[in-house]
């Protein structure tokens, strides 16, 4: 699909989607220059790996959208914008994931935002600090990305918090969110229709499971470190890998293709911002969920050869 197709449907996904599920939008002030359907569409646009960066987006939005978007304001105020729609975005996003399924897959994923050995405090002191990463065997400078996603592969709910946060600590405030939401953190989604979560064993902790199962009612499944006393066979480890594999997927795509790993935040509401644009072009971009092919009837018995 080329550019120009692909952000006509996306516009018109996105305008039915605000129009249907959302209140009439209502700002104090003077009009804006875009609609709420314009800034969420081109926040989405704006993630494709054919950018570079947010710099590049601009240039060619400057250049190549001009006819299909003629209030385009300067990248300043559409940042103001993007930002200010920050849950419609997140809206959006989550809207493609409201089937219920029996379990989802949690797991952490680093964002690096800073070079971890650069001096100075950054642009984001206090918010983004160092922690140590498996998943890239080092130290790292920035967040913490705790996601939830379904056997099919779309994002049902997101939250992240600094580098330093262990995965425990991130999974019990997404846990405690989802039943009692809270405006500040629209993201964290709806509970899972099975009340159960596969995750990997650096969620273990029996203190953990407990609280989770008391608190939530919910199960989080994970395999035991490899020195316990009560280790699982080979067999069942290979078996919760592969159910697993799905986060994996998600987030090379997060980082591959939609540049995550290439974020360098200058605020951290724009990095909200950016992120959650980031998860509603994933969903929106996922194939349907296949539904399981009709059994043919039997025919007549066919006649043997001899």
């Amino acid at each position: 699909m080329d550019l120009d197709t692909f952000l006509t449907t996306l516009y018109v996904m996105v305008d039915d989607f605000c129009k249907a599920s959302l209140p009439p939008e209502v700002r104090p002030g003077p009009e804006a220059s875009l609609s709420r359907s314009e800034v969420v569409t081109l926040a989405l646009f704006a993630q494709l790996a054919r950018f570079a960066s947010e710099r590049d987006f601009w240039r060619f939005a400057q250049a190549r959208l001009r006819g299909a978007f003629p209030k385009l304001p300067d990248r300043s105020q559409f940042n103001r914008l993007m930002r200010f729609h920050h849950d419609a975005i997140v809206a959006f996003g989550l809207s493609f994931s409201r089937q219920q399924t029996d379990y989802e897959v949690v797991d952490t994923l680093p964002v690096t935002v800073r070079q971890y050995k650069r001096r100075g405090r950054g642009w984001l002191p206090g918010e983004a600090d160092i922690g140590f990463s498996k998943r890239l065997s080092s130290w790292f400078c920035g967040f913490r990305l705790l996601s939830a996603v379904s056997p099919e592969g779309l994002i049902t709910g997101f939250a992240f918090g600094p580098a330093s946060a262990k995965d425990q600590r991130l999974a019990d405030t997404l846990l405690a969110l989802r039943p009692r939401p809270d405006p500040r953190l629209p993201s964290v989604g709806a509970p899972c229709g099975g009340g159960c979560y596969l995750a990997d064993k650096g969620f273990e902790g029996k203190n953990w499971q407990g609280h989770w199962r008391g608190e939530y009612g919910v199960t989080l499944i994970h395999p035991p470190r490899r020195d316990s006393l009560h280790p699982w066979p080979p067999g069942l480890r290979r078996w919760l890998a592969s159910l697993r594999q799905i986060v994996e997927t998600v987030f090379a795509k997060l980082t591959q293709t939609f540049r995550l790993d290439r974020e360098r935040p200058h605020a951290l509401a724009g990095f909200r911002a950016r992120l959650a644009a980031k998860v509603a072009l994933h969903n929106s971009c996922a194939p349907p969920a296949r539904l399981p092919l009709a059994q043919p009837k039997p025919g007549p018995p066919r006649p043997r050869l001899r």
